[in-house]
């Protein structure tokens, strides 16, 4: 995927992966910005119910407003690959700040209240307009 191009989005590194798909950082052609494209896998996309999640997942991210949680851009289907366009925002992950002697308790206290925040944004929005429900819920 490095160096290809996904609508307006040029994709440059590979920045993590996880269950639900693959996460790049992309120039966006358009804007002249840094995005994190997440991309849908290919087995992934043939399975009806998780294309919906994930499409759910990003109409829910993109209504939140809140500086610990990623804006959204977009999400959009090019050359048959869904992906959702967002935020990209550079530094370290958690579990690189932690590594293998783990964080002073100041630092861990300020990560956990910045954690504490974005998630009381999320879960004060959960249930409104359909946010993080799947449709098995309903």
């Amino acid at each position: 995927m490095i160096g290809k191009t996904m609508s307006h989005y040029r994709i440059l590194e590979k920045l993590g992966s996880g269950g639900m798909g693959v996460v790049y950082k992309a120039r966006d052609e358009h804007l002249d910005r840094f995005a994190a494209l997440k991309v849908l896998p290919p087995e992934r996309l043939t399975d009806p119910e998780r294309r919906l999640r994930f499409v759910q997942e990003a109409k829910s991210a993109s209504a939140l407003n809140h500086p610990n949680i990623i804006h959204i851009y977009d999400v959009t289907e090019s050359e048959g690959t869904l992906f959702l366009a967002m935020e990209y925002v550079p530094g370290r992950t958690l579990g690189q700040l932690i590594g293998l002697k783990g964080l002073p308790l100041n630092d861990a206290l300020k990560y956990a209240a910045q954690i504490a925040d974005g998630l009381a944004k999320a879960h004060s929005s959960e249930g409104k307009d359909g946010f993080n429900r799947h449709p098995a819920d309903s």
